[in-house]
């Protein structure tokens, strides 16, 4: 196993070991990934990974080529099948390494961590990235293109065009200009278009950042 796969397993347990605790209340909660669920969003991590490219097409087609739409109406027909069965094919996709066809490996990692903020700040249990997680993770989402980006609400250069954002706590930045400086987490967020407050930003160009972020 590479180091890559054995950070994606790693990852991808503490998602589903998390998963397991959870509450019918907070299965039900709202994540930050759209109009999704705790639950919806596990079920979108357990399916998406062993998703036939027939599958995707079809319900693309549905959609109106819509993919979040797509992605959405797929994870919540997914998420019927209950939380016992989300967390078991989560850790089965944990051990097997498994992911769409064509996608980049790291992928799988960011996926990973990215859903994991979807769900754990609404329910108040954070976990910290480990730094060679979050190089990894931010490295990626910075560089994302068009269509990969078209999930994360768009090319996260442009919202990030004229200022250095600097994650407290690791040996990351990204861009020129004004100094912004945010937690990791909340740099992940940025980065994958998650919603992220003015407060949460501190240094000199975080007017201008924040005003980007709504």
């Amino acid at each position: 196993m590479s180091e890559l796969s054995d950070l994606i397993r790693t990852e991808r347990l503490a998602f589903a070991d998390l998963l397991a605790t959870l509450s019918p209340d907070e299965l039900a909660t709202p994540s930050l990934c759209g109009a999704w669920t705790v639950q919806e969003v596990g079920a979108h991590l357990a399916s998406a990974s062993g998703l036939e490219v027939r599958a995707l097409l079809g319900q693309l087609v549905r959609s109106g080529f819509r993919l979040n739409h797509a992605s959405a109406e797929l994870a919540k027909q997914w998420s019927r099948r209950g939380p016992e069965e989300i967390v078991r094919q989560l850790r089965e996709n944990a051990e097997t390494g498994a992911r769409p066809a064509g996608v980049p490996e790291v992928a799988a990692l960011v996926d990973a961590v990215v859903h994991a903020i979807d769900v754990r700040r609404p329910l108040g249990k954070p976990r910290d990235v480990p730094p060679e997680v979050f190089t990894l993770v931010a490295d990626f989402s910075a560089g994302l293109r068009w269509p990969m980006n078209v999930s994360v609400g768009g090319n996260a250069r442009k919202r990030l065009a004229g200022v250095r954002l600097v994650a407290e706590g690791y040996d990351w930045a990204y861009g020129e200009g004004p100094e912004v400086r945010s937690t990791g987490e909340a740099a992940l967020r940025m980065l994958n278009g998650r919603p992220v407050e003015r407060a949460e930003l501190s240094g000199p160009g975080a007017d201008l950042l924040a005003s980007r972020l709504h």
